[in-house]
């Protein structure tokens, strides 16, 4: 009995090391990314146009939004519906097997491989050129893997008393997806997004290859851009100014950090209404 207390304690000590480490990590990673970008960041430097190594960030700004919105509308719905079909629908079999197993494979493809397909196929092939569309739709079949498994995980935690309940009641079965799975699942497919979003906004070699790296702001999404991401490892690659690099990079964090809040209210604000709660 005193050996199996003992392992238990030694067990959630080495979880709240764990826990506590990956924490300090982060939190020592992004406090000296923030230290040495934060002096450089002023409304000059949010608001104006990039030249060289002078000030100006705001055409990264707006390409990189550009990329999170188009990316996450064509990502969004279609990786949803997969999952929805994939746990609500679709029958255990081969089919569904052979489903999973390419979801699971094209998770682990590098960016690389995603962007020199998007090259071919959207630029080349059908002639979108250098732009935002043929960037955000190869962000959009790169995070679509992740959206997928990430929902239908989310889909599975929902209790299937509550889908029994709603069919007993009458509703039909379109009908208790999404008005009861869905919401119940609202936390776990915001996840889903913000992780997507992450990837998205973090990405370099893929948007490389499609977007391009035009630093003036798009006129639209047939525009060739540069995202932040790219301007900063442009920026720190060619040696033109690390100052920059860093202030690209807080900007790009507070970016992130403002659009998964936005997102976590969001999916509270959805699930309180569509449950009545």
């Amino acid at each position: 009995m005193k050996k199996t207390k003992l392992s238990e304690k030694l067990i959630y000590l080495a979880i709240y090391l764990s826990a506590a480490l990956s924490l300090t990590a982060m939190l020592a990673i992004i406090g000296y990314i923030v230290f040495k970008g934060a002096p450089i960041v002023d409304w000059t430097f949010l608001t104006s146009p990039y030249k060289g190594a002078e000030h100006g960030i705001y055409p990264m700004i707006v390409t990189t939004l550009y990329m999170i919105v188009v990316s996450l509308a064509v990502s969004a719905p279609i990786g949803i519906c997969s999952a929805i079909y994939l746990n609500e629908y679709a029958k255990a079999g081969k089919l569904v097997r052979i489903i999973r197993f390419a979801t699971d494979s094209l998770s682990g493809i590098p960016s690389i491989i995603y962007g020199l397909f998007g090259y071919m196929f959207f630029v080349t092939a059908l002639q979108l050129k250098m732009s935002i569309l043929s960037g955000s739709l190869t962000l959009a079949i790169m995070v679509l893997p992740l959206v997928i498994r990430t929902t239908e995980e989310a889909l599975k935690t929902v209790p299937m008393a509550y889908r029994e309940g709603s069919l007993a009641l009458g509703a039909s079965k379109i009908s208790t997806i999404f008005r009861i799975v869905l919401p119940s699942a609202a936390q776990g497919i915001i996840t889903a997004i913000i992780l997507s979003t992450g990837r998205i906004v973090g990405e370099t070699a893929a948007v490389y290859l499609t977007a391009g790296m035009v630093t003036r702001v798009p006129g639209g999404i047939m525009e060739s851009g540069r995202t932040l991401a790219v301007h900063l490892y442009v920026l720190a690659k060619e040696g033109i100014s690390f100052e920059q690099a860093y202030a690209s990079a807080t900007v790009l964090l507070v970016i992130i950090a403002v659009l998964n809040i936005l997102a976590v209210r969001l999916a509270s604000g959805i699930r309180k209404r569509m449950l009545g709660n």
